[in-house]
């Protein structure tokens, strides 16, 4: 028996759910509001939430990243009374269970309840031993658990994986996490069919970089070659792809992989058997994919730039890894981490940091992603020297220039200046404070300007569907227009 609540001003609806799953076997409450829906969640455990998206008190998009964060974790199934293929995006990439509409009757809509709490049950039945070897990857964000939930999905199978995400998110970090994340096939580990006697933890892993494949080489460098196929080969030479054999193939921006070879790799991906060039005989390599690319390869496939028979075989599954800037709560937990591992690898005491280093960090929209914080905190180090503390004006020059520019760019009305003619201190809000009074402001001029749309509202921003969703879930504002 389960714990059910649902969230819906349809007092008719909510009552019809409730008797509905009451007569499955599980007890069910409802509440009419937000604010209650979030009050409840907090103060009680559930399985599986009913989440209405129109509530009176605001968008109910935005309370399910706080009831994913509650201590039991529940399934959310999101309702609308019409479908919107944007919220149904947001929902999904959020961590939602399904979303449905509410045309559907309330028998069909019973049918992912129970799909959620058999999935529930399996989940709880199974007895990890080992935790998720997450080597570098920092992070308790509920974006990062998502990620780190396919993570364990991809490294508990054999499927292609095709991992997307900006420059500097750890796309080649995650590619290694997957490998060396293949259970074992003793009795300490839960068993899983593998293709070869030795786990692939044992083998291989063998990083491609398309970007740097030579074009009139590629296919020797993946395929090999035998002694005299061409003007300089010498000897025999095996490919990557053999390399690879019982073990990971990871072609790292595979989106730049030529399209004159994408055919012959998309058959080598179907029969796992390839010819060297030269060769006269085909050769076996049975590997594992993982794929990676900050490119829109849809788009590309679209264009006819990229070949979409193989693109539908290179995401058997998927892992899309969230920018820096929309995960900000992780950065101080990196900082730490990575300023740790720096120290130690220059042989330096361990470092405290101010506040104010915290605060700038945050702040900053980073561009080039963790790999950019690493290189900050690195010539963090190198201005602090045998200091003790990091203070922020350790940090890079350029870092503090650009901070500044975008401080005093901003209209600000708290300069209020004493008799004397002084700045009052006492006037001045911390740079959190006064950085969270600019975004509440910015959005709510952002939602007026797009009258409450939010594609809209993505397109007159910047910002992600995502990241813009995080923004109006924290500072708790509606995307309805009053």
């Amino acid at each position: 028996m389960g714990n059910v609540l649902i969230i819906d001003d349809d007092e008719k609806m909510c009552a019809e759910i409730s008797t509905m799953i009451r007569g499955l076997g599980h007890d069910a409450t409802y509440v009419r509001t937000r604010s209650d829906g979030l009050e409840k969640s907090l103060s009680e455990k559930f399985d599986v939430v009913f989440l209405n998206v129109l509530l009176p008190d605001g968008n109910g998009l935005d309370l399910l990243p706080n009831i994913k964060k509650t201590n039991s974790t529940p399934e959310v199934i999101i309702m609308a009374a019409s479908g919107d293929p944007d919220n149904a995006e947001i929902a999904i990439k959020t961590g939602a269970w399904a979303y449905i509409e509410k045309t559907f009757s309330i028998k069909e809509m019973m049918l992912p309840l129970t799909r959620a709490f058999q999935y529930r049950q399996e989940k709880q039945s199974k007895t990890l031993l080992v935790d998720l070897k997450r080597e570098r990857i920092i992070g308790s964000s509920l974006t990062m658990k998502i990620c780190f939930d396919l993570l364990a999905q991809a490294a508990a199978s054999n499927a292609n994986v095709l991992i997307t995400g900006d420059t500097g998110t750890g796309k080649e970090l995650f590619a290694r996490a997957i490998h060396f994340n293949r259970p074992r096939t003793n009795k300490n580990l839960i068993a899983h069919e593998i293709l070869y006697n030795s786990p692939r933890t044992d083998r291989n892993f063998v990083v491609v970089d398309c970007t740097a494949l030579p074009e009139t080489l590629v296919e020797s460098v993946l395929f090999g070659h035998e002694k005299g196929a061409f003007t300089g080969a010498d000897s025999a030479k095996q490919g990557l792809i053999k390399q690879a054999d019982g073990g990971t193939l990871f072609l790292d921006e595979i989106g730049e992989l030529p399209l004159t070879i994408q055919k012959s790799f998309l058959r080598v991906l179907h029969d796992r058997r390839f010819r060297p060039v030269g060769g006269k005989e085909e050769k076996k390599s049975n590997f594992r994919l993982i794929s990676a690319t900050n490119r829109n390869l849809d788009q590309m496939a679209e264009e006819g730039m990229f070949r979409k028979d193989l693109l539908f075989r290179l995401r058997s599954l998927s892992i899309e890894l969230p920018p820096l800037r929309e995960r900000r709560e992780d950065i101080k937990d990196l900082a730490r981490f990575h300023m740790a591992r720096l120290c130690d690898r220059y042989g330096m005491e361990p470092k405290g940091i101010s506040p104010d280093f915290f605060e700038t960090l945050i702040s900053y929209d980073w561009p080039g992603n963790v790999r950019e914080l690493v290189n900050i905190l690195d010539g963090s180090l190198a201005a602090v020297g045998n200091d003790p503390t990091l203070f922020g004006q350790h940090l890079p020059i350029h870092l503090r220039i650009r901070m500044a520019r975008d401080a005093v760019s901003k209209p600000c009305s708290t300069h209020i200046t004493t008799k004397e003619g002084a700045k009052s201190a006492e006037a001045l809000p911390t740079l959190r404070n006064l950085r969270q009074s600019v975004e509440i402001k910015y959005l709510q001029d952002l939602i007026l300007h797009a009258g409450g749309n939010v594609k809209k509202s993505c397109q007159l921003s910047g910002l992600s569907k995502s990241r813009l969703y995080e923004l109006l879930a924290k500072y708790e504002i509606s995307m309805s227009v009053a």
